[in-house]
């Protein structure tokens, strides 16, 4: 397992359309059952901005037109004074696994 958190609602999210050449951002909330993630990518940038930057110039996703939905990935900093120094070192513990997993 490369990665465990949780994503933060759609309504933080973009979604960037691609038709054809041409790509449009969309900024959440999202509803419908149909329009489930299917997989994911985890990316370490310094903004929303900056990943929808990055979705920008990835090759188009299928032959017909297709979404790409960014949302942020929850850090143990979001949690505020929920997350006690034991939680924290436990997350910490975890990430070092997480990490000597991903080689």
């Amino acid at each position: 397992m490369l990665s465990g958190e949780g994503l933060h609602p759609s309504a933080k999210g973009r979604r960037v359309r691609f038709s054809g050449a041409q790509r449009t951002v969309v900024d959440g909330p999202f509803t419908g059952a149909r329009e489930l993630i299917a997989g994911f990518w985890i990316w370490r940038v310094g903004s929303m901005d900056e990943a929808v930057e990055w979705v920008k110039r990835m090759p188009h996703p299928m032959q017909d037109d297709a979404e790409v939905e960014l949302r942020q990935v929850f850090d143990p900093e979001d949690f505020g004074p929920q997350l006690t120094p034991e939680l924290k070192a436990n997350a910490e513990k975890l990430q070092v696994i997480i990490d000597s997993w991903r080689g």
